[in-house]
């Protein structure tokens, strides 16, 4: 059973991306590829607050959610081509603050949520 939540997971997060890219990719307002980085935000956010709330790590939601879903909607492999094609491109400056902006607003946003479980 938990295959099968993390398939479903993962199909529904994947899906969510892709809409999100589609709706991205007409805005083009900086070089900072934004779709992805809105991804990887609000999956952090949901994973975050997933692992406060879901204790049993064993259930159903457990690894639909947090496996599946935030792991279909986050993307480390289109982050890690995107900001290549930035180094690539001569636009080493943007690689460089697609990396730092990505890993610093979703480390600081599970480090936030933490907090507000004390």
């Amino acid at each position: 059973m938990n295959w099968l939540a993390i398939f479903i997971g993962g199909g529904l997060g994947s899906m969510l991306r892709f809409g999100l890219s589609r709706i991205f990719l007409s805005m083009e307002l900086t070089q900072l590829p934004l779709a992805t980085l809105s991804s990887n935000i609000l999956s952090t956010a949901i994973l975050g607050v997933a692992l406060l709330k879901l204790t049993d790590h064993q259930s159903f939601f457990y690894y639909f959610l947090i496996i599946g879903f935030c792991g279909g909607f986050s993307t480390f492999s289109t982050f890690s081509q995107e900001t290549f094609v930035l180094a690539k491109n001569g636009q080493l400056a943007w690689a460089v603050a697609n990396v730092l902006v990505s890993v610093a607003i979703c480390i600081s946003i599970l480090y936030l949520i933490s907090k507000t479980a004390k």
